[in-house]
């Protein structure tokens, strides 16, 4: 939502504007002379209302709902915009006025809830908003940070969308963030976003790329103890999903443990999933399942993205038994649904995939798992073939 630090005449025509009213009906509105209200319209910039004035304002532009704050920064935008005049003179700054830096950050605070929710259009409306009315050119060092801050949350709608490379991709959206943050001299920003590119690399199928790049980023002193221990723990998923199900492990408890010692119990949780599936990937079973309970029993999965993984997981390590492959199905269809309503394309494809070794890994003349008749395809079913487990 949109706030001024001080009102000028402009801002009070702006306002104006917004809440569509004539000059009449907002001196009403304000309790002001309809002569007050006419000279801001004048001089606009050139003249400022008594701090009690500035305070009535305030509290007009508070109560005003989200349709008035929208239309009040895109009319205060198009005022203060290159070659626009004000009070008789041009206003030559082209960048972002005090109140759009207040409110581009409020809205990259509300993109970020609308990721975490999967709300992927209003995310990217949001993101628009700021993206599509300044270029990196004509904005300061604040400017740039809040335009390097959208675009790396740009990459993360990307990202869960799907869209892995490319020039409108998750890659092209961290690497042009990355430049920026550089450019600006934020280390930790840029160790974030080399995390990011390694998320998204492992994602593309590129795992011994990945997996180098998680190894040195697990001891970067640029990054906080948290994204430390996730690297470590993405170090052993792309060694599981490579068919090094032994070292992952070893890898993934060494995450645990420094999850456990942060009080992270959510990455905890979502650890013991990942360590399920290195067990699965090994063969044992057993451990499998028992770390896969631990993960649904600690885990709290809000929102959809987080449903997909735990219920993928369940899936993947239930159809690796021809007793319970029927439930697996069950549960990759159930997955598969979240995935398509909440338009999470990568999740859906590696449920996709899943699906794929499913079929024709046991057959029989019935169809029917548990019929004697059913025969097992070793080079199909074996539970080291697992560079489709779910990220």
């Amino acid at each position: 939502m949109a706030t001024v630090h001080h009102w000028t005449g402009l801002e009070a025509r702006a306002l104006r504007l917004a809440l569509r009213l004539s000059v009449r009906a907002f001196a009403e509105r304000l309790g002001l002379a309809v002569a007050t209200i006419s000279k801001w319209e004048k001089l606009r910039s050139a003249t400022e209302p008594r701090p009690d004035t500035q305070a009535i304002l305030d509290t007009a532009l508070g109560r005003a709902d989200a349709s008035v704050h929208l239309r009040f920064e895109t009319l205060l935008s198009e005022m203060t915009g290159p070659g626009q005049v004000a009070a008789g003179r041009r206003v030559t700054a082209a960048g972002p006025r005090a109140w759009e830096y207040e409110s581009w950050t409020d809205d990259l605070d509300r993109v970020v809830v609308a990721l975490s929710r999967q709300n992927f259009t209003f995310a990217d409306s949001l993101l628009g908003r700021w993206l599509n009315r300044f270029t990196a050119a004509e904005l300061d060092d604040k400017g740039l940070y809040l335009y390097a801050r959208s675009t790396a949350l740009l990459g993360d709608l990307k990202r869960y969308q799907g869209t892995l490379v490319g020039p409108l991709s998750a890659r092209h959206s961290y690497i042009d963030a990355r430049a920026i943050f550089a450019q600006l001299d934020i280390p930790r920003r840029v160790a974030q976003l080399d995390l990011s590119l390694a998320v998204a690399t492992e994602m593309s199928g590129k795992l011994e790329s990945a997996a180098r790049a998680y190894e040195a980023l697990a001891v970067d002193d640029r990054l906080s103890a948290r994204d430390r221990a996730r690297a470590r723990l993405w170090v052993g998923t792309a060694l599981s999903k490579g068919g090094e199900h032994d070292f992952a492990t070893r890898v993934m408890r060494a995450a645990i443990r420094a999850f456990e010692e942060l009080a992270e119990p959510e990455d905890w949780s979502v650890a013991h999933q990942k360590l399920a599936l290195a067990r699965r990937g090994a063969g044992d079973l057993t451990a499998a399942l028992r770390y896969l309970d631990i993960a649904q029993t600690t885990g709290t999965p809000e929102s959809p993205m987080q449903r997909v993984q735990l219920i993928t997981a369940q899936a993947h390590v239930l159809r690796t038994d021809p007793a319970t492959l029927d439930d697996g199905l069950r549960l990759l269809d159930e997955a598969a649904q979240i995935a398509a309503q909440s338009g999470l394309g990568h999740q859906l494809r590696s449920i996709e995939a899943i699906r794929r070794t499913c079929e024709g890994a046991f057959t029989s003349t019935d169809h029917r798992p548990g019929s004697s008749t059913w025969r097992t395809d070793d080079r199909r079913t074996s539970p080291r073939n697992s560079s489709e487990q779910p990220s």
